[in-house]
């Protein structure tokens, strides 16, 4: 089945789950710690400069943006956590709504996850890793801005990183950069094959 990612238009961007697209077909979520790259992720791994609003501000980003692949298929761009100047109260608002979308969707298939390269698995991340696991959704992990660090230093990044879950079903990762554009082709036809539900039980 041929999937062409450069098709996805902004749909909706949603405070509360009553505004949420209709629940069925194939969806691949991004999630990632505020300023850990996952818009510019997101906007290379489709094509678009400017599908997803990239900002100097992280935390901006306070809705579940859905983008419509086809008839079928969509991305969704969920809220970047961690970020400390965020107000308690948005950030509970935040969990709780990311929090009920994961148990909650059933058309989710796996999470891409975005992690800074030079601070990956903090404990947000761990934890939402977790939860993934537990509930046997696939991730897919984005090493990002791989491009700030050597490539003996990259290496050395992943294999750390590849140790925390050594032996573990459906976690796979890759080094990425969407300003250089490494990895952008990996990242693209694993997030196709994972539409596809090639690689999903």
């Amino acid at each position: 089945m041929s999937i062409i990612l450069n098709n996805a238009k902004f749909v909706t961007a949603a405070h509360a789950p009553s505004q949420w697209m209709q629940d069925y077909g194939y969806e691949v979520a991004f999630a990632g710690r505020s300023n850990s790259g996952k818009s510019t992720a997101l906007n290379a791994i489709v094509g678009h400069k400017r599908l997803a609003i990239t900002s100097k501000t992280p935390g901006r980003t306070q809705q579940i943006v859905f983008f419509q692949i086809d008839s079928e298929r969509r991305l969704i761009d969920l809220p970047g956590y961690g970020y400390a100047k965020v107000p308690a109260k948005v950030q509970e608002h935040w969990a709780s709504v990311i929090e009920q979308y994961l148990a909650t969707r059933s058309s989710l298939q796996a999470m891409i996850m975005t992690m800074d390269i030079r601070h990956p698995l903090k404990p947000l991340d761990s934890q939402l890793l977790n939860w993934c696991i537990e509930s046997s959704v696939d991730v897919h992990i984005l090493l990002t801005k791989a491009d700030k660090l050597s490539k003996s230093k990259q290496a050395n990044a992943k294999r750390t990183v590849e140790s925390e879950f050594k032996g573990t079903d459906g976690v796979t990762l890759q080094v990425f950069s969407g300003r250089t554009g490494l990895g952008v082709d990996q990242a693209r036809e694993r997030v196709i094959s994972l539409l596809t539900n090639e690689t999903t039980g």
